[in-house]
């Protein structure tokens, strides 16, 4: 009897300890393919089929979930995805407000998250729960750096903001109102708006009484097309700039001819055909591009890039990561961490990545270009 206990304890322990780890890499992926991000969602979905089934001699296996756009079913998915699918990352979710939102579960678990939202605010600044998010787009002060530049050579004196009421536009106004203040330029209205709001008749009139020489729209998807197109209704002359939160096909499909003449800074995807052959990223997002045409039919926005560029980070970490530990252990997660933080010098679709203990963004100002919407299309702004 004491015999046959011994063996179930044994039993028990060995399952136990042979349960966390698997000899595939598992990626959890979570995307906004419906609801009011999904603009920026569908091609992040889509972008998962052409991630890397093997790395090294690892086979990796993509779990993709939903959250319809809600910040809370952004943390039930990552949730879950922790403690049922024991995922070793994350890639996703695909909202700034969404991605702010799981920060703490993800560090709690010690998972990496690979976010591929705009605002900065989910790295910075850094601390001990920032340290397991790795984020794939340019940081905001990277792109309006290349908007101010253009305002103050172009005599702009007075910039209107309106921005979404989240993380993203926040984080906006904070590092563009200092840009201004530093480059003597007033900021004359500051308006916020809600992502699902089907109107911004009242903000957009606030910001047509200032009269100002400018105006700025901080807003990611969609949604950052209600307040030009309003903007231009009720008569507005002035020139409009956009974050690269306006950077996709369907900018320019749902504003038509009232969004011609937008400045924004953003991916060099936009404009690939202008871009030097001796740019590194050229080659990458091209074959990107490619494998996302043939495989849906329809070019892809750059925040489908976002994801593909995740995949190629984690392509470079995980056989760091398996040097030292197992997937599906807190081991391998922890090293894989550590393996993202020392990328350097990756080439992306949108840039090159170099990450440092302070820094989990990694882009400099090869990751942007300055874009102006001509002739319904996009072209490098003059």
């Amino acid at each position: 009897m004491k015999m046959k206990t011994m063996l179930m304890v044994l039993s028990g322990l060995f399952l136990t300890a042979s349960l966390p780890a698997h000899a595939q890499v598992r990626i959890g992926v979570v995307s906004s393919a419906t609801g009011p991000t999904a603009l920026v969602g569908i091609p992040q979905k889509n972008t998962v089929a052409l991630l890397p089934a093997k790395i090294g001699d690892l086979t990796v296996e993509y779990i993709a979930l939903d959250d319809a756009s809600d910040p809370t079913a952004s943390v039930t998915a990552v949730k879950k995805l922790i403690s049922e699918q024991n995922v070793d990352a994350i890639i996703g979710p695909s909202g700034s407000p969404n991605a702010m939102g799981v920060i703490q579960f993800i560090a709690e678990a010690g998972v990496p998250l690979l976010a591929p939202v705009g605002t900065a605010a989910v790295v910075t600044p850094m601390d001990d729960k920032k340290k397991w998010v790795f984020k794939t787009t340019q940081n905001d002060d990277i792109i309006a750096r290349a908007l101010m530049e253009h305002m103050v050579k172009s005599g702009v004196k007075t910039v209107g903001f309106i921005g979404v009421g989240d993380p993203y536009g926040e984080n906006w106004y904070k590092v563009f109102s200092a840009l201004a203040t530093a480059n003597g330029i007033e900021i004359t209205a500051n308006e916020r708006f809600q992502r699902q709001d089907a109107s911004v008749t009242g903000q957009s009139l606030k910001i047509l009484g200032a009269n100002p020489d400018a105006v700025l729209v901080a807003a990611a998807g969609g949604p950052a097309v209600l307040p030009q197109t309003t903007l231009r209704d009720q008569g507005y002359t002035g020139r409009i700039y956009q974050t690269h939160g306006a950077a996709l096909p369907d900018f320019l499909k749902l504003g038509g001819k009232k969004v011609e003449g937008t400045i924004l800074a953003a991916s060099l995807m936009l404009v690939l055909p202008e871009i030097a052959d001796s740019n590194p990223s050229k080659k990458v997002a091209t074959e990107y591009i490619a494998a996302y045409e043939k495989a849906y039919g329809s070019r892809p926005a750059t925040f489908g890039a976002n994801v593909y560029d995740a995949g190629l980070l984690l392509q470079q970490a995980i056989p760091l990561a398996a040097k030292t530990a197992k997937p599906g252990t807190k081991a391998f997660r922890a090293a894989l961490r550590d393996s993202l933080e020392q990328t350097t010098e990756l080439i992306g679709t949108q840039g090159v990545y170099n990450m440092t203990k302070d820094d989990h963004s990694g882009f400099d100002e090869r990751g942007r270009v300055l874009i102006a919407v001509k002739d319904g299309g996009w072209t490098l702004a003059k």
